[in-house]
């Protein structure tokens, strides 16, 4: 029996979908049943609670031979990041009580900084909170989402795709969803490792090959454009973001084109995605034409 965090979005669907592909017992934390009610009919054990309840997650720990935890996105977090540092505190406090025999944490490259990240600063916090875990832990530095990319879907149709990289034709690491559920799982279900170790995934794409990638699905020239840096506050506000806490976003995007994110951190592990931005793309368009 395998817990994941997090089933009902993307990468926890993701992990818990190769997981069951690998024909392991998965079992969810899950604040709404009903929301989750297409896993349990896939045979997911759901345990009523989440990553606010440090109870709940001691719970449902209970004789796992592995987990796979996340940090909850939060786009406008407090100054001091509260919002995470409590979470973190549930986790530790769970996994130190109910200690697996392996954790998967979901990190994101640049987290081995301690500052100037914005929004990743929440999950270099997670692997300092974690670092003093018995358990054997690999934390997964992921980079960007391919996913985050969709809107693409909706405003390109005039050829251009807005982007927060600059310049588009610098490359940074991007990564779909999907080969983080398969990177977890593979970690999860493969050969036991000790200590912590920490896994670099994703591969250098830039925002211009995304573009052209979005171009193809949708059979029609695409080209990235920077949004000017002085227009990020209203863009991110356009995606409800609330006014005046846009910073952490900002920063974030201030960090990736700084370079912050890329990969070859020393003494990190490498696994390449497999899946491109074009397949993101076409699944997704074939997912609203269906």
């Amino acid at each position: 029996m395998f817990l994941v965090t997090g089933i009902t979005g993307k990468v926890g669907g993701a992990a818990a979908k190769h997981l069951l592909a690998h024909g392991k017992k998965v079992r969810a934390l899950v604040r709404n049943r009903e929301k989750a009610a297409n896993w349990a009919n896939q045979g997911v054990e759901l345990v009523d609670g989440d990553w606010n309840d440090s109870a709940a997650i001691t719970r449902a720990l209970e004789d796992v031979e592995g987990a796979f935890v996340m940090l909850p996105t939060v786009w406008a977090p407090s100054p001091d990041f509260a919002e995470a540092k409590g979470v973190i505190a549930n986790y530790v406090e769970a996994l130190t009580k109910a200690a697996p025999p392996r954790v998967v944490a979901l990190s994101s490259m640049g987290a081995n900084r301690t500052s100037g990240l914005g929004m990743i600063t929440a999950l270099s916090l997670l692997e300092q909170g974690f670092r003093d875990l018995i358990s054997p832990i690999a934390f997964v530095r992921a980079g960007g989402f391919f996913e985050n990319f969709l809107y693409g879907l909706h405003v390109a149709q005039g050829g251009t795709l807005p982007v927060y990289y600059n310049p588009t034709n610098r490359k940074s690491t991007m990564v779909a969803t999907d080969d983080i559920g398969a990177e977890v799982a593979t970690l999860l279900t493969g050969p036991a490792w000790s200590e912590h170790r920490v896994v670099e995934l994703g591969s250098m794409v830039s925002a211009d090959e995304v573009a052209a990638q979005l171009g193809e699905v949708m059979q029609r020239d695409i080209k990235a454009f920077a949004v000017p840096r002085a227009g990020w506050a209203a863009a991110f506000e356009q995606f409800g973001i609330p006014k005046g806490q846009t910073g952490a976003a900002e920063a974030m995007f201030d960090s990736v084109n700084a370079g912050w994110m890329d990969l070859g951190v020393q003494g990190t592990e490498h696994v390449a995605g497999t899946t491109r931005a074009r397949d993101v793309f076409a699944a997704a368009q074939q997912a609203v034409t269906a």
